[in-house]
Parts: structure tokens; C-alpha cells; sequence
């Protein structure tokens, strides 16, 4: 699951259900930052604008569910960008997928009361939602298990273009951006969930999950073990 070396660093490649354990924690603490998000209302990610601007189009289905469908339609785009590279265990991502559609319908549900109407306290509930956000990438990267459609999607383009993965996932959030502001402008009358928030995911979320890298190499760093010195090096390392 791991896209970099640094990635590498740090998963886990210990008990099995230690980190499906992970993974599944991860994935909850996600969706929460997800729906925080979203009750902070100043604007949220490409991928959840998407899928909340098609609950405002056709309400009679839940956020999971048009998340669920876009993994789906993900899938299915890797499968038409490398056939041959395709494996049956890959429909294997549709599981954590469904789990992470029940986790976020369930925390919308959960978060349904939390709204704030002065502005700075939307800015720090976005930025307390955006680092539960982080916190669960970086569980689900620990874990190092399966990979979800989107981001399998990804990693199929980068195999097949060659282009620097971070260009690819850059290119991919921005189209995926414009397809909600074409939904939004379409159906709606305006872009919605589009705002300073969006920005700010897209920065926030990346420093958070790197500043989580090097909590984690702090606290395991193997510590040194105690020099015994002799009389005679103690008094040098005096002088």
C-alpha cells in the first residue's frame, strides 16, 4: 500500500489483525474528519465535494452510498487502464470501500447537530477535521493492507504513465474538483462545498500526515544505550 520509500518507513508488517485492526480504525477516524469537515461548512475535499454535491441533486441516496459507486466506477477505470495487470483479488478494495461508506453515513448521522455560525470557530473545526482526517490516511498507510479503488486508480496511471505519482494525484483531485463545480453549475445553479476549506484540505492534510511521520520515527526511534566510561574518559569529557 505504501507509494514511497518514506511510506515504507513506517508500516506495520507484524500480527495480521493488529492491522486490520488499524486499517479498520482508520478508516472510521477518516470518514469522522470527513463529516467534521462537512459540518464546518467553509468547504471540503474534491472527492467528498463530488459525492455531498450529488446528494443535493438526488437526495434520495446517502454520501455512502455515491461514495461507494464512485469507488465502483474507479475500479472499473483500472480495470480499462491496465487489463492485463487486473487480478480477481483486486475487487477485494470493494470491501473496505463498503466499510467506509457505512462509516460515513453513520458519522453525518453522528455530527448532524454540530454546526457553528461565527467563522473562526468553522476555521478550527475544519483544521480539527482535516488532522482526524490525516490521522486516519496515516493508520490505513501503517496498516499497509488494500489499497480503495481511487486511490488503486492512481497508482494504475502512475504504473502505466510514468509520470511523478504526486503530478498524477494532483492532476486526478483537480479533475475531480471540476466535475463537482460542472455538477454543481448544471444541476444547482452554482458550484457547492467549493471554498477556502477545499484549499486548506489540500494543504493541511499533507502536513498533518507528515508531521504523524515524524511524531512516529521520534517516539520509535531506538534509543541509545548508555556509554560506560572509564575514569580517564570522564575526566576528558569534563575537560
Amino acid at each position: 500500500m505504501a507509494h514511497h520509500a518514506k511510506e515504507a518507513e513506517i508500516v506495520d508488517t507484524g500480527n495480521l489483525k493488529r492491522r486490520w485492526a488499524t486499517y479498520i480504525a482508520g478508516i472510521y477516524i477518516l470518514t469522522l474528519g470527513v463529516s467534521l469537515a462537512i459540518r464546518a461548512g467553509i468547504g471540503i475535499s474534491p472527492q467528498s465535494s463530488l459525492t455531498r454535491t450529488m446528494t443535493l441533486v438526488y437526495p434520495s441516496l446517502t454520501q455512502g452510498t455515491y461514495n461507494f459507486m464512485l469507488e465502483l466506477i474507479m475500479l472499473f477505470l483500472t480495470y480499462l487502464v491496465l487489463p492485463k495487470d487486473f487480478k480477481l483479488k483486486n475487487f477485494a478494495s470493494l470491501i473496505p470501500a463498503f466499510v467506509l461508506a457505512a462509516f460515513l453515513d453513520l458519522n453525518l448521522m453522528l455530527t448532524k447537530a454540530i454546526g457553528f455560525d461565527v467563522y473562526y470557530q468553522k476555521f478550527l473545526l475544519l483544521a480539527f477535521a482535516d488532522a482526524l482526517l490525516a490521522l486516519g490516511l496515516f493508520m490505513m498507510i501503517r496498516a499497509n493492507l488494500v489499497l480503495m479503488p481511487v486511490d488503486m486508480f492512481v497508482n494504475t496511471l502512475f504504473k502505466r504513465m510514468g509520470w511523478k505519482w504526486g503530478n498524477i494525484k494532483t492532476t486526478f483531485d483537480c479533475t475531480l474538483l471540476v466535475t463537482s463545480a460542472l455538477i454543481g453549475l448544471s444541476f444547482l445553479g452554482e458550484p457547492k462545498f467549493i471554498r477556502e476549506g477545499t484549499i486548506m484540505n489540500a494543504i493541511l492534510v499533507g502536513q498533518y500526515i507528515k508531521l504523524y511521520f515524524f511524531l512516529f520515527k521520534k517516539i520509535n526511534a531506538p534509543k541509545q544505550p548508555p556509554v560506560d566510561l572509564t575514569g580517564a574518559q570522564m575526566v576528558e569529557t569534563v575537560k
